[in-house]
């Protein structure tokens, strides 16, 4: 089907996968948002029957304006993480989305159109073999070439990409995306134009999978 999502269905699409879960969604911006992305059945029950890429959900309409019924946000979630499936892409071609899921240990590298996606994996240099985390980011760079290299290398990975979405543990002076960031618009301002978000997520707890599918949601909103 034809998708088209607005800024509110942008917002909405946000809203639905933020952590921790979003109380104030309006049933019907969820509402609308749905009918744009997927196939839609009123049953003679009153509950709404959506379809799209053979996934199937099924929703009662809450009395109430809001959407406060967790288990059904996260019913909702699911099913928009299940159902953002892309075709298959060509490894060859150009406009790679790609997803930086970083950490103090080491950045996974993936190409979000292709399924199965297999990471590329850059770890910090390390002399000494101890694998320590690098979490003395406030220091100065150049006293820190294990650093300087780690970050380097991720840019270096990163400059053919055509659109990035960078995932994190955490914000503030001890995050490692958040200092990637920052080295990216400090001395690649090419690449860090091609950043389209830096989310928080709680990635220990999260598949491989899981991180994709949310990558994919977020670029299939806010690509229409």
């Amino acid at each position: 089907m034809e998708i088209s999502m607005s800024k509110v269905h942008q917002t909405t699409y946000k809203g639905i996968f933020q952590h921790p879960i979003a109380h104030n969604l309006q049933w019907h911006d969820v509402r609308s948002m749905l009918d744009a992305l997927a196939e839609v059945t009123e049953e003679h029950n009153g509950n709404l029957k959506y379809t799209r890429h053979g996934e199937v959900l099924v929703l009662h309409p809450p009395k109430h304006k809001d959407l406060s019924d967790t288990k059904e946000l996260m019913q909702i979630r699911h099913f928009l993480e299940r159902s953002s499936v892309p075709e298959l892409a060509d490894p060859n071609e150009d406009g790679t989305h790609l997803l930086v899921v970083i950490n103090h240990r080491e950045a996974r590298i993936y190409k979000t159109e292709l399924r199965d996606s297999v990471p590329e994996d850059i770890i910090p240099y390390d002399p000494d073999g101890t694998r320590r985390h690098l979490h003395n980011l406030n220091d100065n760079v150049k006293g820190q070439p294990e650093l300087k290299s780690f970050y380097e290398a991720i840019a270096q990975s990163l400059k053919d990409a055509e659109q990035i979405l960078i995932f994190g543990s955490s914000t503030g002076a001890s995050s490692s995306m958040d200092y990637l960031v920052n080295e990216l618009e400090q001395n690649h301002p090419d690449i860090s134009k091609k950043v389209m978000g830096a989310i928080v997520v709680n990635e220990q707890h999260m598949t491989e999978n899981q991180l994709l599918a949310q990558a994919r949601a977020f670029y299939e909103a806010n690509n229409k």
